[in-house]
């Protein structure tokens, strides 16, 4: 979108959008569910248990990581990655409450 355009929402809106937008993707939904698991890991080794080429995997962690959803250290070589609790806790909360208010507003309502 572009940017004038997104100024025309809200910053809370703009917020909701950019981390469902890095969520968008299975790929990434996998990767969360691993990191999730493991509590943290490298890169190799969410690339043995999702089917993607190492540079695809890396792809799909640089737009969380640009999210903020997960954080990530280079040790040498490799790039450990783990999640971003207080991110993923801020934004649950953000979504179940626009979900609450759609829902108490607009579920009675309908075509």
């Amino acid at each position: 979108m572009a940017k004038s355009k997104s100024l025309a929402f809200s910053a809370k809106d703009q917020e909701i959008a950019d981390i469902a937008k890095a969520l968008a993707h299975p790929a990434r939904v996998a990767i969360l569910k691993v990191l999730a698991k493991k509590g943290a890991c490298m890169c190799g080794e969410i690339v043995e248990v999702i089917p993607l080429a190492q540079s695809t995997v890396s792809q799909h962690l640089k737009e969380l990581k640009r999210a903020g959803i997960i954080e990530g250290e280079i040790e040498g070589v490799k790039s450990c990655y783990c999640i971003n609790g207080t991110v993923l806790s801020k934004f649950s909360e953000v979504l179940d409450a626009l979900f609450r208010d759609v829902e108490k507003k607009y579920a009675k309502s309908c075509c």
